[in-house]
């Protein structure tokens, strides 16, 4: 039996990606505790509207467990969580969107540019292009996001902040 590409596009979304150090998987139960760090950290919610106020944590430790195009980015070697990388198909005016975030421990060692440019490419087998988005001010993620192959596509103000849009095409 043949399998649909779209099937096949839902089998990639929870496939685990790996890398060189990585592994980016659906997320477990287990993940809950640094997910929710990830939530609530300031230092992480800088650049991304503050930390998630503890209702709406509540509802996320719900709804992320094995949510479709939600990757725990875990480090191969000793299994340790290190961030998330979502992946959501057209969210952003139909086109797939790619974000991130990590904790503050992990930053400046390229996991995370090492899974953000795992997902963009998983992502490119399925559609012709991804976008993502930060805050003007957030310039480390700027410049991931162009060590990536995105662009400068366009900047705007959303949430109250400056905003770029990245772009990258097949």
């Amino acid at each position: 039996m043949a399998t649909s590409s779209a099937s096949a596009a839902e089998h990639r979304a929870t496939a685990t990606v790996v890398t060189e150090r990585l592994l980016l998987r659906p997320v477990r139960s287990g993940d809950v505790p640094a997910v929710t760090r990830l939530w609530t950290d300031p230092e992480v919610r800088r650049h991304l509207g503050g930390p998630v106020a503890a209702q709406v944590v509540r509802i996320r430790q719900r709804r992320v467990v094995g949510a479709p195009g939600v990757h725990a980015v875990v480090r191969a070697a000793d299994g340790a969580l290190l961030g998330l990388v979502t992946v959501e198909p057209e969210a952003r005016n139909g086109e797939t969107e790619v974000s991130y975030q990590f904790l503050p421990e992990h930053w400046g060692q390229g996991y995370a540019r090492e899974a953000v440019a795992a997902a963009v490419a998983r992502a490119l087998e399925d559609t012709p292009g991804v976008v993502a988005v930060t805050q003007e001010a957030n310039h480390r993620s700027r410049r991931l996001l162009e060590a990536v192959g995105l662009t400068h596509a366009k900047s705007f103000v959303e949430f109250d902040a400056h905003q770029v849009l990245y772009r990258r095409r097949v």
